[in-house]
């Protein structure tokens, strides 16, 4: 595992692609995170003016975009990479351990929302499902949530807002959508079942994080 040795976007890129799955923060696996890989000048810091600065945050619209890794909230509801070359087995497995979309459910909604429409932030895609009412923010998300976790929607870039002299500003929003409309529906299949996807994935995360237990592992596959 790499510890404080990336420096740039362009270096993540190349180890996402190496080991697979990388979790953007904490994973609770020792090393095994974007934010414990990269250098210390690349951390979050917090300046004496109460500004900010953290070139990991910053890189990630430039990893997906450019570098091509798949970006959502799939290790525990927390963010991190996967590869394209382990995303099919991973969609394989979630899809197949996860209860399926049943029809007229807000997921089914959600999803061919997206499909018909493209890509959106949460605030338009919970506009455009209807969920406008009090108290609808935190539900809405949950849904999200589950979504991003069976590998049902991704994140496509990040959205920010400008100041008057158009500068960017703030944490951003992701801007979601499906995997199929992203990088196609064959990139989303495997030929296995998911169990073979699963212990495909293990067998490989064995050999990345040898000091990891398997129970450590199958968290954060599952």
């Amino acid at each position: 595992m790499k510890t404080g040795e990336i420096y740039s976007a362009a270096q993540l890129v190349e180890y996402v692609n190496d080991i697979g799955f990388l979790p953007l923060l904490g994973s609770g696996v020792a090393g095994f995170s974007a934010e414990e890989a990269v250098s210390d000048d690349c951390r979050y810091v917090v300046f004496p003016d109460g500004g900010w600065d953290w070139p990991l945050w910053k890189w990630k619209g430039e990893v997906v975009t450019d570098g091509g890794c798949v970006y959502g909230k799939f290790f525990g509801g927390k963010a991190g990479f996967i590869s394209l070359q382990w995303w099919p087995d991973f969609c394989n497995y979630r899809r197949g351990s996860r209860q399926q979309i049943e029809e007229g459910s807000v997921e089914e909604a959600i999803v061919a929302t997206l499909a018909s429409r493209g890509s959106m932030i949460a605030r338009e895609l919970r506009a455009a499902c209807g969920f406008t009412g009090p108290k609808m923010r935190g539900r809405f998300d949950a849904y999200v949530n589950r979504l991003q976790m069976a590998c049902r929607l991704v994140t496509e870039d990040f959205v920010y807002p400008t100041d008057k002299h158009g500068r960017e500003y703030g944490w951003g929003w992701s801007l979601l959508t499906t995997p199929e409309r992203l990088y196609g529906h064959e990139v989303c299949r495997a030929d296995r079942t998911p169990k073979e996807s699963l212990t495909r994935m293990l067998h490989h995360l064995e050999k990345v994080l040898p000091e990891a237990s398997q129970s450590q592992l199958l968290k954060l596959l599952k």
